[in-house]
């Protein structure tokens, strides 16, 4: 009778390995199908410099000052996420989350960009450079603190030549 039990113990657990292992499998697919990882990216000082050249003399900031202070704030990766003082910044401007994006974490969000701010953690700018565009016109360019210590003066190493 042990013997009996023993085999047909011994037989059922890799049969039930099996099915967790392939539900665990489905479960997966189905989160990567319903939530699409959202595409970062990592840049180049001369790739930023070139999606970012429409930014040039915005406001009077060069674009060598945009490029440094991005370093500075987010070492050009857009998936860059800080919380900081009981609010959050993201992706390559560190746009906060108390003012001028929403998100789930604070629910009285002024949002003044008008956006989710999970849009600026994907490789696509534009939505980006529309908010970091009013923030530098409501607050100016020290906002982003590590402008004035680091990115004020000396920027020849933050130039780029363009194609």
């Amino acid at each position: 009778m042990k013997l009996r039990y023993f085999v047909r113990h011994l037989f059922s657990i890799p049969q039930f390995l099996g099915a967790a292992k392939m539900m665990s499998f489905v479960s997966l697919l189905l989160i990567g199908i319903m939530f699409p990882a959202i595409q970062g990216k990592q840049f180049t000082k001369c790739e930023l410099s070139q999606v970012l050249k429409d930014m040039d003399g915005y406001g009077g900031i060069a674009l060598s000052e945009w490029i440094c202070t991005i370093f500075h704030t987010s070492g050009y990766d857009t998936q860059t996420i800080v919380n900081n003082n009981g609010s959050t910044e993201y992706g390559l401007f560190q746009i906060n989350n108390k003012f001028w994006c929403r998100d789930n974490q604070i629910l009285q969000s002024r949002n003044i960009c008008d956006i989710s701010c999970d849009k600026f953690l994907d490789d696509d700018l534009t939505d980006d450079m529309i908010c970091a565009k009013k923030i530098l016109d409501k607050e100016g360019i020290d906002y982003w603190l590590a402008h004035k210590p680091l990115c004020s003066e000396k920027l020849e190493q933050w130039h780029c030549e363009m194609l």
